[in-house]
């Protein structure tokens, strides 16, 4: 869903009025097209929900408490622009809690389950298979989708929970420090956790899945990087 797309309902109370703003910009950040830095105006998003400053402000600080949004005195709120270390630690905690997520799902998967996960890798394939920025932006979404689904089917509505938040804040790290333009997040990776669970193999399925983040975080750049004088950025 685009910002543009969720319509006005004055009859909403303000509070669901700020929970679907926040659900939007989550959403935008999470897949990309809101990157890190953007400037959220409590002004331009007001006016595209046609809210108050007030419901604004405080979809505004239910992302902030995610830590998706960051706010500054009298310059107002961005995206968040997590550091190397900020980085590092949104993978260190995805090693704690899909490991969780993944015990769990191998003893609670249902065959139905299954079969859902089964028809994400086809509709992951699809967008991988086509082109442009709307393709690929979808491609990202579905790659986060995957980990989402599981955890949905783990039974435990509080690591579902802290999954999302951590699926959203690695869209954040990707989009500023990865490599490859592409989702690194591997469509074949997604495939062999899904046989091992099916196999109710959860060693294997543990060790798949820590490899996958490896590997995700792998094709971050998280080098700290002196920046160069004037001259040399020009090359003058």
């Amino acid at each position: 869903m685009t910002l543009s797309q969720l319509e006005p309902d004055m009859d909403n109370a303000p509070e669901d009025r700020a929970q679907a703003i926040r659900d939007t910009l989550r959403d935008a950040i999470a897949d990309r097209r809101l990157t890190p830095g953007t400037k959220l105006s409590e002004a331009e998003v007001g006016a595209l929900f046609d809210v108050s400053r007030t419901v604004v402000r405080a979809a505004l600080q239910m992302l902030s408490f995610e830590g998706l949004v960051r706010t500054e005195r009298n310059r107002g709120a961005f995206v968040s622009n997590p550091s190397p270390d900020e980085a590092r630690q949104v993978f260190a905690s995805r090693r704690l809690i899909e490991q969780g997520i993944v015990a769990a799902a191998v003893e609670r998967i249902t065959p139905e389950g299954i079969a859902s996960l089964r028809a994400h890798l086809q509709e992951e394939t699809r967008y991988q298979l086509e082109r442009g920025p709307s393709a690929r932006r979808a491609e990202i979404k579905a790659s986060g989708d995957f980990h989402l689904l599981l955890a949905s089917h783990a039974g435990n509505a509080i690591l579902e929970k802290f999954m999302g938040e951590l699926v959203a804040r690695s869209s954040l790290v990707i989009a500023l420090y990865g490599r490859s333009g592409i989702s690194s997040c591997g469509h074949g990776d997604h495939s062999a956790i899904l046989d091992a669970l099916e196999a109710r193999d959860g060693e294997k399925a543990h060790r798949l899945m820590m490899h996958h983040i490896d590997h995700i975080e792998a094709d971050l750049d998280l080098r700290v990087k002196e920046g160069l004088a004037l001259k040399e950025a020009l090359a003058l």
